[in-house]
């Protein structure tokens, strides 16, 4: 094998001239890329020894972190190429972790330009939620469904039309913001602070207007993103739910029972919307998302208050003229333009009964 960095550079040039959206290494296989959802062995690529996968993790983490990766068994982090015969730096996200004994890794590719909200094919009601002075606006739905991608362009939004001072705290940093009318600062869990919750804490002595947490970890993080809400900050967050009535769900029971009641009473208050994406596989190729918006209004603000999440689907479904937006009309809306099949709209329904009478 060649030596791990121009491996590394070399595989990350495939990534990116493929349009590929993830890279996979481990030892005994060729390198896998993720292409428009479906996963490619690079069968021209030498197969990777348990030497090479070391090699290759050494360079990546630096002899520091790899020696504490060895101890914990996997762990965050990114990486920058050097250059990229496609753009002119390419940024990954990775994770490397242990199987059956072995070093393997995962590296997501992260665009070097932050997509519009236009140029995502994502609804500009969702600009409504950047130009707000407080709230908390949580993006969800599966791994690798672009939620961050979405995040990126929320921010970039509020970069582009404010000066704000914006924060944004992950576990690893992910998109890089050039500063247009926003002062932006951003923080590393492990490199810039020890944890979500210690950078939350800190952000009320920091000046902060807007905060990005990458992703909501426990009952800590979740409580100080939920009081900076109701404290007068504009909180962007992510969670790995399937809707929105989910996501208030899994908010309200990582608490303690008798702290349900509060959490429920703060979220009614600071909540300002949920949206929920996926991205599914487009007939002309690519990936085209499909998504669900909740907007919080009085009614809403009741439900959450009473403990009836369930019925927010209901408010969801007769809330268009509100702005709201319903998964199974935007699939319904994709397959007549011919965007997506109605095989894959029914595998991405939440309820395909009601999808059958839409299409």
């Amino acid at each position: 094998m060649e030596n791990p960095h121009m491996t590394i550079e070399k595989l990350a040039d495939i990534v990116s001239k493929e349009g590929g959206s993830d890279l996979h290494l481990h030892d005994g296989g060729h390198p896998i890329i993720r292409v428009s959802g479906s996963l490619i062995p690079l069968v021209k690529e030498p197969v990777l020894s348990v030497k090479d996968i070391e090699g290759i993790a050494e360079y990546l983490l630096g002899k520091e972190r790899y020696e504490r990766f060895l101890l914990e068994r996997e762990i965050d982090f990114s990486y920058t190429t050097a250059k990229d015969g496609v753009l002119e730096k390419a940024r990954f996200r990775g994770n490397a972790y242990f199987e059956r004994g072995s070093i393997s890794i995962a590296l997501r590719l992260i665009p070097a330009k932050i997509q519009t909200l236009d140029e995502l094919n994502l609804p500009k009601t969702l600009e409504m939620f950047a130009r707000r002075e407080q709230g908390f606006f949580l993006v969800v739905g599966p791994v690798g469904h672009g939620k961050s991608t979405t995040l990126a362009s929320l921010v970039d939004t509020v970069n582009r039309e404010r000066a704000a001072h914006i924060l944004t705290i992950e576990d690893p940093i992910e998109f890089t913001y050039i500063p247009a009318q926003s002062l932006i600062d951003q923080r590393e869990v492990g490199i810039d602070t020890a944890d979500f919750s210690s950078a939350l804490r800190a952000m009320f002595r920091q000046d902060i207007d807007v905060v990005m947490i990458g992703e909501m970890r426990g009952p800590s993080t979740i409580s100080a993103a939920v009081t900076a809400a109701e404290t007068g900050h504009l909180v962007f967050s992510t969670l790995h739910t399937n809707n929105a009535a989910q996501t208030i769900d899994r908010i309200i029971d990582s608490f303690p029972g008798e702290q349900q009641n509060q959490i429920k009473s703060q979220l009614a208050q600071s909540l300002a919307g949920i949206f929920s994406q996926r991205l599914i596989p487009r007939i002309s190729g690519g990936l085209i998302p499909a998504y669900e918006l909740l907007i919080n209004n009085s009614a809403v603000s009741n439900l959450i208050r009473e403990g009836r999440v369930y019925e927010i689907n209901v408010v969801i479904e007769t809330g268009a003229a509100e702005g709201m937006i319903d998964m199974n009309r935007t699939l319904a809306e994709l397959v007549r333009r011919g965007e997506i099949t109605v095989e894959n709209a029914q595998l991405y329904s939440p309820n395909p009964s009601v999808l059958g009478r839409l299409v």
